[in-house]
C-alpha cells in the first residue's frame, strides 16, 4: 500500500519523532523511507551541513529498516514537500506538528497545516512533545480509533485502517456520534434546538446500520473490531468528542477522512479533521476523500 514513505525533517529532535512511525510502517509494508530536508532560500549556505545531517539520520535508520534515501532540495518547505510527493509516487507523508531546527527555526506547525490542506496523499501527523528516548520503541499502531459519519467521503480511511489491521493485528474502534439536537445562532448568541425523538431514533438507526456494515467488512482482517456510538444531548463538538473518546480509550492512532458531507446528520470532516489534528495527543492519520481536490 505504501511503497514510499516521505518524512520531512528540519534538523530538530522534535521533527525526528516521526522516525519511529516511519520505521514501523516501513518494516510492515516493506516501504522505502525518503528523508527530505528543504533548504529554504535564507539558509542556502547551510546546504552541505544539512546533507551531512540527513545522511547521518539515514545511516542510523538503516540499522533497522531495509531502504532509506536522504534527499535535500531547495525552495519553500510546504511547496517542495508536496511537489516531491507528487512527482515521486509517495504513498504517505509523516510529519510532526511542530519542530525547531538547531540551525534556524522551521515553523513545522504551519508547514503541517499547509500539507493538511494541500497534500493529495495520506498524512500521518505526530504530535511534537518531549523527544522519546531511543531505547523506548513501543508498538505504535496496535489500537486505532476510526471516526465515521456514515458518508462515503467520511469513510475514506476505512481501507487504510484495514491494511493496518492486517499488518499489526490492531484493535480498531469504530466511533460514531449522534446528537439529539444542534446549536443555532440567534440574537442572544447560541441556542440549542432539540430534534424530535423520531428523528433522533432515525439518525441512530442509520448510524448503527452503517457502523455494522464497516464492522462486518473489517472483522475479516486480522485483529479485532468493536463499535462505539455516542448518542444524547450531552454530545458537544464532534471533534472534541473524538479527542475525548480517544484519550479515554488510550488509542495510539486516530484515522480520519479529511472531508465528509455537511448537513444535519453528517459531519463536516474538513473542520473536524483540523480540530483533531490540532488538539489530539495521539498521532492522526488523515486520508483525503476520493475525488476531493487538493
Amino acid at each position: 500500500m505504501w511503497k514510499k514513505i516521505l518524512v520531512p525533517l528540519d534538523g530538530s529532535d522534535l521533527a525526528e519523532l516521526a522516525l519511529p512511525y516511519a520505521e514501523e510502517l516501513a518494516n510492515a509494508f516493506k516501504s522505502e523511507v525518503i528523508l527530505l530536508h528543504v533548504n529554504e532560500p535564507a539558509e542556502s549556505h547551510y546546504r552541505h551541513m544539512h546533507e551531512l545531517y540527513m545522511q547521518e539520520v539515514a545511516d542510523r535508520m538503516k540499522e533497522r529498516i531495509r531502504k532509506v534515501s536522504p534527499v535535500v532540495v531547495s525552495g519553500k518547505s510546504a511547496d517542495e514537500i508536496i511537489s516531491y510527493a507528487e512527482k515521486n509516487d509517495v504513498g504517505l507523508i509523516i510529519i510532526t506538528s511542530h519542530g525547531r531546527s538547531g540551525i534556524m527555526s522551521w515553523a513545522t506547525g504551519s508547514i503541517a497545516s499547509k500539507l493538511l490542506q494541500a497534500a493529495a496523499v495520506p498524512l500521518l501527523m505526530v504530535r511534537a512533545a518531549k523527544p522519546r528516548q531511543e531505547a523506548q520503541r513501543p508498538v505504535l499502531l496496535n489500537r486505532i480509533l476510526l471516526p465515521l459519519d456514515g458518508s462515503e467521503a467520511g469513510g475514506a480511511a476505512v481501507e487504510y485502517v484495514g491494511e493496518l489491521m492486517s499488518r499489526f493485528e490492531s484493535e480498531v474502534i469504530l466511533f460514531g456520534v449522534v446528537s439529539s439536537g444542534r446549536h443555532i445562532r440567534s440574537v442572544g448568541g447560541l441556542d440549542y434546538i432539540s430534534y424530535p425523538e423520531e428523528q433522533v431514533a432515525m439518525f441512530k438507526k442509520e448510524a448503527e446500520g452503517y457502523l455494522d456494515g464497516v464492522y462486518r467488512k473489517l472483522k475479516r482482517r486480522k485483529g479485532t473490531v468493536k463499535v462505539a456510538l455516542k448518542v444524547g444531548d450531552k454530545v458537544g463538538d464532534v471533534g472534541q468528542e473524538i479527542i475525548k473518546f480517544a484519550e479515554e480509550e488510550g488509542v495510539n492512532l486516530i484515522a480520519i477522512s479529511s472531508h465528509g458531507h455537511s448537513g444535519i446528520k453528517k459531519w463536516v470532516f474538513g473542520s473536524i479533521a483540523n480540530k483533531v489534528v490540532q488538539d489530539s495527543k495521539a498521532p492522526v492519520l488523515v486520508v483525503k476523500a476520493l475525488g476531493e481536490k487538493a
